[in-house]
């Protein structure tokens, strides 16, 4: 089981979606991988992914060149099952290059509460450190935090 459960409420929902950001803000594969089914299917920009395995190699992957990792994800709406959110991450490449990445998610989950299916759709944007909006220390962005409204993301 991993509350909260479907069918969600915008309270239960919102839950879910702070509970998703805080896993990938961690930059753990392995935790990241566990709120998913084990047969999990993902679309991820160009890629096309099942299973738990998968989805470790290519977080590990991910995060070993989006160095200095923040992510900001928000409710975008729900019904049943399904939960759709939009989001955006800073990070920067091996080089020192900061990237805004904007996108688009849609999740189903299990009725144990599991995610079984995540599409994304991602565009990266070059930006200067300079116009950098997400900082934070430690990987849990704190409460009070500007959303992504409040930043106009």
């Amino acid at each position: 089981m991993r509350p909260p459960l479907p069918p969600f409420t915008h309270a239960t929902a919102t839950q879910k979606v702070r509970a998703a950001e805080d896993a990938w803000n961690s930059q753990n594969p392995q935790q990241v991988a566990l709120a998913y089914t084990p047969d999990s299917v993902w679309r991820n920009r160009d890629e096309f992914l099942q299973g738990r395995a998968q989805i470790e190699a290519f977080l590990a992957r991910k995060w070993a060149t989006e160095q200095s990792y923040k992510l900001v994800k928000e409710l975008w709406c729900f019904q049943g099952n399904r939960i759709a959110v939009r989001f955006a991450y800073e990070w920067h490449n091996t080089q020192g290059q900061w990237f805004r990445s904007y996108g688009n998610e849609n999740w189903e989950f299990e009725e144990n509460g599991l995610m079984r299916w995540r599409l994304a759709s991602i565009n990266d944007l070059s930006i200067t450190e300079a116009t950098r909006k997400l900082h934070w220390h430690g990987p849990r962005r704190p409460e009070g935090h500007p959303t992504l409204t409040e930043l106009a993301l």
